[in-house]
């Protein structure tokens, strides 16, 4: 089957499914699910909402991009990638406009996956993904700094923005709750040295354990969840958000965001899954899926979900190997919000910010940001770094377009370093220059000049590079180096031949390739030049001039 068919793999997979199978799904299921847990309510709560948006997300989400998916054994739900631009939508537009924000990006999503645009995000450079990744995982640790130590703000302290919550937690710093600071340390301890434990149960469910039983065993004064969110233990309501033309106009830019950033790491989870068990996913049926997915999410409390790495290679390496455990994973979440939903609010927060310290650290690449400073080149270094210093000091979307913009410029720039005009030169019979030897059968009368590499916008000045001399008959204009040519250069070009016709002299074009023959005829160039004066090779064009000559 293509990797690109708009099939769900849950009906591939269950023509070869079997009653083994089944019981490895949903122990793998169940394990997920234990995971997941007090990773959606860590992760709903760092993107500014209630504990029970995570789970609400968990359960819509990654049953529907689990149902309808591309990917064997892909888990969705809510994931850090998401966490500061939810935050800044739901500050500054509530509920109702992430709501909004996030049935757009659906929408977006599943018409990029009817278009069958999965294999475009592979255009996304490696050095924007690890910048905003790792400048997502700064902002996180940033984020949570205050729970960690248990600091206390002044009634109406601005901390949207992550420049804020420095300034905030700089002038704060000295309400320090020792006791939460003593709790944090003690759950990041204990997710730190739990797998070396124990790589079965969660540490992530152990440090919740942990927590509680400090801070309500020992009496101690830190904030739990309850202390500061209503929790809700029943099913999600539909609502449907406001479709106004301003509302979409305002939101439109975050929802961009969503989309494109859903699509990223869901399609990524997809290629890291794929190499665990040896297959290929659908990369358009998962942009379907996706975007269903989030639309369901949205319209039932949920937030933004997408492909979640930790959490797929954790459904992997307990067994499962169909969609059946993805969706296992939320009917067992299900059950979770109904039964036990009401003891999240006894969580520390400073066991909240610890887990979301070990989330950030997990993505943010610290390894493979350091290795592309050392050995990329200057102009990706600087696309790396300031997409990095634009998420963290603005937000992801500034990120993102000024980095693809200057990314675009420095690759245009770059080609256009490797495009270039060379004219031959005229050598006597006398001279032995090895590299000259094979110009020595072009006449006087006939000049050649050489253009290889792309010609496009960038580089449609340079044709001003072709001259001709008073006794030039003929011009052959060698193309065999050139693999493509935008309407740019080729007006240039056609500016180029006016100039030379209008001269006195003939123009010859050598070895034109496949896709600039196509833009030529395409434009009518080819029936103005003549199609004699196009020529296979240099010899040929060397012939045609000889016959004009004469």
């Amino acid at each position: 089957m293509k990797n690109d068919a708009l099939k769900p793999m849950l009906f591939t997979t269950l023509k070869e499914y079997s009653k083994e199978q089944f019981v490895k799904d949903v122990v793998a299921g169940i394990i997920v699910a234990i995971i997941a847990l007090p990773l959606s309510i860590a992760l709903a709560l760092a993107s500014g909402v209630g504990p029970e948006q995570g789970i609400y997300t968990a359960v819509i989400a990654g049953f529907l991009i689990s149902f309808l998916g591309g990917s064997r054994v892909q888990i969705a739900g809510p994931t850090a990638a998401f966490a500061t631009i939810v935050a800044g939508i739901v500050q500054e537009n509530g509920m109702s406009g992430l709501a909004l924000a996030t049935v757009l990006a659906g929408i977006m999503l599943i018409i990029m996956g009817f278009l069958k645009l999965g294999s475009l995000i592979k255009f996304i450079p490696y050095t924007i993904t690890t910048g905003f990744t790792a400048g997502i995982a700064v902002t996180i640790v940033i984020g949570q700094i205050k729970d960690f130590l248990g600091l206390t703000y002044p009634e109406g302290t601005v901390t949207v923005e992550t420049v804020d919550k420095v300034g905030a937690i700089v002038s704060n710093i000295g309400t320090i709750n020792y006791q939460a600071l003593i709790v944090g340390l003690v759950c990041l301890i204990v997710l730190i040295v739990w797998p070396y434990i124990n790589k079965v149960i969660p540490g992530s469910l152990i440090a919740v354990i942990v927590g509680v039983i400090m801070v309500k065993g020992l009496g101690m004064k830190v904030n739990t969840i309850g202390d500061l969110y209503t929790i809700s233990s029943g099913l999600p309501s539909f609502t449907m958000p406001d479709f106004s033309f301003a509302a979409i106009r305002n939101i439109l830019p975050d929802a961009f965001t969503i989309a494109i950033l859903a699509a990223i790491e869901s399609l990524l989870s997809c290629v890291v899954a794929d190499g665990m068990i040896g297959s290929k996913h659908r990369s358009n049926m998962e942009l379907v899926a996706q975007g269903v997915g989030n639309v369901g999410s949205a319209l039932f409390g949920g937030i933004p979900a997408t492909g979640a790495i930790a959490r797929t290679a954790a459904n992997v390496k307990n067994g499962g190997k169909t969609p059946v455990a993805g969706m296992v994973h939320a009917i067992v979440l299900v059950l979770v919000l109904v039964v036990l939903m009401p003891y999240a609010a006894l969580i520390p927060m400073p066991t909240i910010a610890a887990i979301l310290f070990m989330v950030a650290y997990n993505m943010c690449q610290y390894r493979a940001f350091i290795h592309l400073v050392k050995t990329a080149p200057k102009s990706d270094v600087i696309v790396l770094v300031l997409t990095f210093v634009l998420t963290v000091v603005f937000d992801l979307v500034v990120a993102i377009e000024i980095g693809m913009l200057m990314a675009g410029l420095l690759f245009v720039k770059r080609m256009s370093e490797e495009a270039e005009v060379r004219s031959w030169k005229y050598v006597d019979d006398e001279e032995h220059d090895a590299d000259a030897i094979r110009f020595r059968n072009v006449p006087k009368p006939v000049s050649v000049y050489e253009i290889s590499g792309p010609m496009f916008f960038g580089v449609s000045d340079m044709l001003a590079d072709i001259t001709v001399k008073d006794f030039t008959k003929c011009l052959i204009i060698r193309m065999r180096g050139v693999p493509a040519l935008d309407a740019t250069a080729m007006r240039s070009l056609e500016q180029t031949y006016d100039r030379v016709k209008a001269s006195g002299a003939e123009v010859i074009f050598s070895h034109v390739n496949e896709q600039p023959m196509k833009t030529m005829e395409k434009a009518g160039f080819i029936a103005k030049v003549g199609k004699e004066n196009f020529c296979k090779n240099i010899d040929e064009s060397l012939e045609r001039a000889a016959k004009i000559i004469e």
